[in-house]
């Protein structure tokens, strides 16, 4: 026995048995609820780098939240009981009838979500990134109890900064703000800003934490992504825009599109606030200051609905899939990250073969660099099968919005990509409004006039070698 511990063929020999075990394992591991899409891509890095693979897998592999994230989710549910129940007995709340095409989206969003559709609305799209500032800003300085604002990047910048100096004004007046930034996505600034909010008594923290010697942390991969506004329970935001200036990233200027609302729906807008700083703060805000009876203020039908790994489905996956196969004329998607999985594909391309014109609008420039290219190796094939992609390329285009035959909006500030539909928490808006797609359409109209729509016999003029990167980026995707 001592002979072996010297024996460098039998540690060989006992490293590769190790490997193959390890290899046979994970197949058994990995796809265990799993898309196929994400096993393939883990179980193919584990084969080729078994350690390598093993080691990230354990740090990012699994897309589940911690226990404790989980416990408080139920806690909230429970404690936001009573305010459901009084306000499902509010006059103004009413769930109003729509046409049979449109009620399936509706019954399916509201059991992913659980959030119903709620009429008396006004929807106001904003598609200027200053202007949407500037509005916010006016509305803070408006309130007259409480403001409440989540979004992944919050940064130390003169953006950021003319928000928290309209927050300051207002707990001057007695309001109430609270503030959510996720940890990552503004980290190091949002730290950096922690003193300055805490002492001007606006009540701020991290979600979603990381850190090696942090009480209540997680995985670095599982993110709050979202982005909203809520002001006196009465106007919301929503969208894909974050608290930092346009020209964050050099050599880029990003634009975005969000949407003003007002009305029952800005309740749902809340209850996930609530739901979100409850967990991480373990402060319940269940009073009725902050579930208002609501105000009718327009007459567009809406429906929030959150999406994220605390749920036991692919919500954003599931309801896109659907509504791209209940189409019957017309599908625009606004997305600058899109690396579908093979039920998404499959859905763009069945529905041009039904006869609905499908396009698609895209960033002309990169921003991330490996998913940028891993989705450009998508667009042969929805070329091939008749999907019309355009490039816009004025600006960054960072809006994420959709259109379904001109019914039926989705704005909000998920992308359409596997970190979006299993990783992060998310949440979007369906507004079952002619007009707000006519308006969605106004700006969709626009990116086609200013962009570029791509060939089929153009986009294989590519160079072979980015051919062989984009197509070795897809095969990462599914770990992006």
């Amino acid at each position: 026995m001592p002979e072996l511990l010297y024996d460098q063929k039998f540690w060989l020999n006992a490293f590769f048995a190790a490997e193959w075990a390890l290899r046979l394992a994970m197949i058994v591991i990995v796809p265990f609820r799993r898309s196929p899409d994400a096993a393939k891509g883990w179980l193919l890095l584990i084969f080729f780098e078994p350690v390598a693979g093993l080691i990230l897998y354990l740090l990012i592999g699994r897309p589940t939240l911690p226990v404790w994230r989980l416990v408080r989710h139920a806690d909230f549910e429970a404690l936001a009981k009573p305010a459901y129940e009084r306000l499902a007995r509010d006059a103004n709340i009413f769930h109003p009838d729509v046409s049979p095409e449109l009620r399936h989206a509706v019954t399916l969003a509201e059991n992913l979500g659980d959030f119903p559709i709620l009429g008396g609305n006004s929807a106001e799209v904003l598609a200027d990134y200053q202007v949407t500032v500037d509005r916010l800003i006016a509305d803070i300085d408006m309130a007259c109890d409480h403001v409440h604002l989540l979004f992944y990047i919050i940064a130390d910048d003169a953006t950021a900064g003319r928000v928290v100096a309209a927050l300051e004004r207002a707990v001057e007046r007695g309001v109430a703000c609270r503030v959510l930034a996720d940890s990552l996505g503004s980290r190091p600034e949002f730290q950096r800003m922690l003193p300055r909010l805490l002492r001007a008594g606006i009540l701020a923290e991290e979600t979603m934490r990381v850190g090696f010697f942090r009480r209540h942390t997680g995985r670095i991969d599982l993110r709050n992504h979202r982005k909203i506004a809520v002001i006196d329970g009465d106007i919301g935001y929503i969208g894909s825009q974050n608290l930092i200036d346009s020209t964050f990233k050099r050599g880029l200027t990003y634009e975005e599109l969000n949407v003003r609302l007002c009305g029952p729906i800005v309740l749902e807008l809340q209850a996930v606030f609530a739901d979100d700083w409850y967990v991480e703060v373990d402060e319940f805000l269940g009073e009725a200051r902050y579930f208002p009876d609501a105000r009718i203020a327009g007459d567009v039908p809406a429906q929030a609905m959150p999406s994220g790994p605390g749920y036991p489905r692919e919500n954003n996956q599931r309801l896109v899939v659907s509504l791209i196969h209940a189409a019957t004329e017309r599908i625009v998607i606004t997305m600058p990250y899109l690396i579908p999985d093979g039920a998404l594909l499959q859905a763009l391309q069945t529905s041009v073969l039904r006869g609905v014109e499908v396009t698609l609008v895209v960033p002309l420039q990169m921003d991330q660099i490996l998913v940028c290219l891993g989705q450009r190796s998508y667009y042969d094939e929805l070329l091939s099968s008749g999907v019309r992609i355009c490039r816009y390329g004025k600006r960054f285009l960072h809006a994420k919005h959709i259109t379904i035959d001109d019914q039926i909006a989705w704005i909000g500030s998920s992308n359409l990509d596997i970190r979006s539909f299993s990783l992060n928490a998310e949440i979007v808006v369906l507004l079952y409004d002619r007009g707000a797609c006519k308006r969605l359409g106004e700006e969709q109209a626009r990116y086609l006039r200013d962009g570029e729509m791509l060939t089929l016999a153009g986009w294989r003029q590519r160079s072979p070698p980015l051919k062989v990167i984009e197509n070795l980026a897809r095969m990462l995707s599914p770990l992006l």
